[in-house]
Parts: structure tokens; C-alpha cells; sequence
């Protein structure tokens, strides 16, 4: 019942901008700590931001490039992403968890590659 759909990768020079978002249904999507992570090529799953009710969290190496935000009424969570390095390509998942019981579901994950 739980689908995250994820949309906005795709292919940016270094420094330009992107906007990822993620769809959530048959969730009740306050009650979730929303998020999205990275797994570029033979490295591990890190996480970039996540948001909850009224705070969010970035990796050090997104801070102040990425900003992550959520819609209650669309149920949807953002990622802008600005000044992109090559080393953020990745690709890139939303993630939805689900505080009571540790519960995660995770988007297909998008594309993003940056690269001159």
C-alpha cells in the first residue's frame, strides 16, 4: 500500500541546480520522518537530509548546497540541490520512515549525475 515516487534527476553541469521530489501514498504521512540518501557506484547508502515534523538534518557534504522540505497537503518531500558537484552523482532515494517500529520503505531511486 505504502509507494514512494521519486522524479527530478537527471543530467547538470558542476554548479548547477536540480529538484528532486517524492510522492508518498497510502501512508499517513505526518506521522513520518521523511528522507533521502545516496548510494553512488561501490560506495554504501549515506544519507543526505532528512526532514521531521519541525526539524531537518544534512550531511556535512550537502550542508549549505542542499535544502530538503516537505508539503503535508501534497504529501510530497523535496530535495533542492544547488552548486552540484561531481561528486554528488549518485543515485538518489526517498525514504519513508516510520518512527513507532523503525519501519522503512524506499522509492525506486532516480539518477543524478553531474557532470561537465
Amino acid at each position: 500500500q505504502v509507494q514512494l515516487v521519486e522524479s527530478g534527476g537527471g543530467l547538470v553541469q558542476p554548479g548547477g541546480s536540480l529538484r528532486l521530489s517524492c510522492g508518498a501514498s497510502g501512508v499517513t504521512f505526518s506521522i513520518y520522518t521523511m528522507g533521502w540518501y545516496r548510494q553512488a557506484p561501490g560506495k554504501p547508502r549515506e544519507l543526505v537530509a532528512e526532514i521531521t515534523r519541525s526539524r531537518t538534518n544534512y550531511a556535512d557534504s550537502v550542508k549549505g548546497r542542499f535544502t530538503i522540505s516537505r508539503d503535508y497537503a501534497k504529501n510530497t518531500v523535496n530535495l533542492q540541490m544547488n552548486s552540484l558537484k561531481p561528486e554528488d552523482t549518485a543515485v538518489y532515494y526517498c525514504n519513508a520512515h516510520r518512527v513507532v517500529d523503525r519501519h522503512d520503505w524506499w522509492g525506486q531511486g532516480t539518477q543524478v549525475t553531474v557532470s561537465s
